[in-house]
């Protein structure tokens, strides 16, 4: 089979689908792997890593597109790079399709296989692509709000660890998963008052077991969101219903009632963000203001720091990667109930359903869409 990788070019994207270690795993089963010039640099990879492998470096990213039968990126491509996409191409990447029609409409038109990192399921729920990247954003929230609550960014002027004898800063965190967690990590190591409020009972006992004092297990609900939110420094949007919508649990009017200087970081917002006044920002414009709060809801924040997340990524990445490769999609997600689960789309069919209904598309179950495949 022939992947290509493409440079990323969301703005201030510096991760990059493949590193040197996967392109070798490729190529040592026989595959012919495909690097647009530079697309690694962002993440401190230079192309001779790339050659030394047994990839080849193409000028263009057109040139990638058009030559590969699979594409592995990073992040869904954006409008612009929908023109490359060809009819019956595997691309394997961060979709989140459930925020995104035109995207999905387009994958549709062209017949592409978009497997999405963000929905392949492990059998007892688990989300592996996802999880290193949720790792990396929980634990920068932390970091991008301690620096926005300075007052030269808008904020309160609040140190979040505060100093003997003045108040250290609320942190409260909306969701207990793996972006909660790593907030909770952070905020509670800086000595931030930490909350994190959870509807599974048995995920709060398991935080409280972990954290002990050092963090407040709450069990959610309006009330206790509204009460906790109202008096927070920094509130930490990380809910998530894989491949769907993420539900909005914050409301303007809550927004309108919080301390003027307050940070929401929404790191839900690329499934369409937790809290109602939250829209996808970027790296270069990273923050906004509503009723004198800092809303900071950059869509990418992992890439920021690409040399980590890179690496996090392709670790967990490559191993469903090669069996795409390896076996093709229509054989590979035949054998893996997991990686079936990423098939999103299909030979012009929207095989997930929470998709399906985010856009009103005809949904296909992904067994009759397979069927289709001539």
């Amino acid at each position: 089979m022939i992947i290509g990788c493409p440079k990323e070019i969301k703005t201030r994207e510096y991760r990059v689908g493949l590193v040197p270690g996967g392109v070798a795993a490729l190529t040592h089963r026989g595959h012919t792997v495909l690097i647009e010039k530079g697309a690694g640099l962002g993440s401190g990879i230079a192309d001779a890593a790339y050659q030394q492998v047994g990839a080849t470096i193409v000028e263009k990213a057109s040139d990638v597109w058009a030559r590969s039968d699979m594409i592995v990126k990073v992040k869904e491509p954006i409008a612009s790079e929908y023109g490359l996409m060809k009819e019956g191409q595997t691309i394997y990447t961060y979709f989140h399709l459930a925020a995104d029609k035109p995207l999905s409409k387009a994958l549709v038109e062209r017949r592409i296989a978009a497997v999405a990192y963000e929905t392949i399921q492990t059998d007892d729920g688990q989300l592996p692509l996802l999880k290193p990247m949720s790792e990396v954003a929980g634990r920068m929230a932390v970091q991008v709000a301690a620096t926005h609550l300075q007052k030269e960014h808008g904020g309160k002027g609040i140190l979040l660890p505060g100093v003997p004898g003045v108040r250290r800063g609320k942190v409260v965190i909306l969701g207990g998963g793996v972006v909660g967690t790593n907030s909770a990590k952070l905020a509670s190591g800086m000595g931030a008052d930490t909350v994190v409020l959870d509807v599974n009972v048995n995920r709060l006992a398991y935080l409280d077991d972990i954290f002990g004092s050092r963090i407040s297990p709450i069990y959610s609900d309006p009330a206790q969101i509204a009460k906790h939110v109202r008096d927070a420094d920094v509130v930490i949007g990380g809910v998530l219903i894989p491949g769907a919508k993420a539900p909005r649990l914050v409301s303007e009017k809550l927004i309108s009632e919080m301390q003027e200087g307050s940070v929401v970081v929404d790191v839900a917002v690329d499934q369409g963000g937790c809290i109602e006044t939250c829209h996808p920002t970027t790296h270069d414009n990273p923050t906004y203001m509503v009723h004198g709060v800092v809303h900071y809801c950059v869509a990418n924040m992992p890439g920021a720091v690409a040399q980590t997340s890179t690496y996090a990524l392709t670790n967990a990445t490559i191993g469903y990667g090669l069996r795409l490769a390896d076996l093709g999609v229509v054989e590979a997600v035949k054998r893996d109930k997991a990686l079936a689960l990423g098939v999103n789309t299909f030979n012009g069919h929207t095989t997930y359903k929470a998709v399906a209904e985010a856009h009103e598309f005809e949904y296909t179950p992904l067994e009759k869409a397979l069927s289709t495949k001539k």
